[in-house]
């Protein structure tokens, strides 16, 4: 008889690591994952995704089990269809450093998600949306942005690049909110403290894993604080410069089964 599986805990990102170029997930993939969980092993979306951006991918995979949304903010029980914890930005924090940010470097174009299992997220004046069918509602007057509690606000600027915005915004209103690059044209505005580590902590409680039992998979920066927290690190052939600096490991991409490949290795020693 071979050895057990050895992590007990699979965190996989979305964008970019999980899903293909297209948004689908290969068969190859759905077929690894479905070994290593046979094997004992739990499998856990962790993704920059809200919830309502999630939900579709999640039914459609047929998963049904926690899922880690919003950058951390969010634990979401995928089979119940139900939100177990949430976090929100304090507005009047959040507004004061979009004050800052635009004082450093002239307007920013903003988008917002709002809390909640259903919250629709706000899409502002010359703000870019990545193609796809993700919902979203515009809003022309700024006091809208602000009338329900939200779990991110997102910043573009037409001068920067996300690296460059990032790093300027970091440097700027880091002491007031954390700030992540999470995918192209995403930088985001978080609770301070907050990360996908923070929630994958969580989550990982509830299943009865610890990070020592985590091998964790991703391809952005957003990814670093979940790669700090589990055991093992596994970055995408695509992924980002930065995100690859930390990793323990550097697989195929997305598109080539990078998931896959490690799991089916990590299956075959057993």
């Amino acid at each position: 008889m071979g050895r057990p599986f050895p992590y007990k805990l699979i965190a996989t990102d979305l964008d970019g690591t999980l899903l293909r170029t297209d948004g689908s997930v290969s068969q190859r993939t759905r077929d690894a994952l479905a070994a290593a969980t046979a094997a004992g092993a739990a499998h856990i979306v962790v993704t920059g995704r809200a919830v309502p951006w999630t939900r579709h991918i999640l039914d459609d995979l047929g998963y049904d089990g926690l899922a880690v949304c919003g950058q951390g903010a969010q634990v979401y029980h995928a089979g119940e269809h139900r939100l177990l914890t949430s976090v929100t930005l304090d507005r009047q924090l959040a507004g004061l450093a979009l004050s800052k940010i635009e004082a450093e470097i002239g307007p920013l174009a903003l988008a917002a998600s709002r809390d909640g299992i259903d919250g629709d997220v706000l899409v502002g004046p010359g703000y870019q949306v990545q193609e796809g069918p993700l919902p979203v509602r515009s809003f022309e007057d700024l006091t809208e942005l602000w009338s329900a509690p939200l779990n991110k606000v997102y910043i573009q600027h037409p001068g920067y690049d996300d690296d460059a915005l990032a790093r300027i915004t970091r440097q700027v209103v880091g002491s007031l909110v954390d700030v992540v690059m999470a995918g192209a044209g995403v930088v985001e505005l978080l609770p301070l403290g907050l990360s996908k580590a923070t929630g994958l902590s969580l989550a990982a409680r509830r299943l009865g894993c610890k990070a020592a039992d985590t091998i964790a998979f991703g391809d952005m920066p957003n990814d670093i604080p979940m790669f700090g927290w589990a055991q093992h690190g596994v970055a995408m052939a695509n992924a980002h410069d930065e995100l690859k600096a930390v990793a323990h490991e550097i697989t195929a991409s997305n598109d080539d089964d990078g998931i896959a490949v490690v799991l089916e290795e990590l299956l075959a020693r057993n």
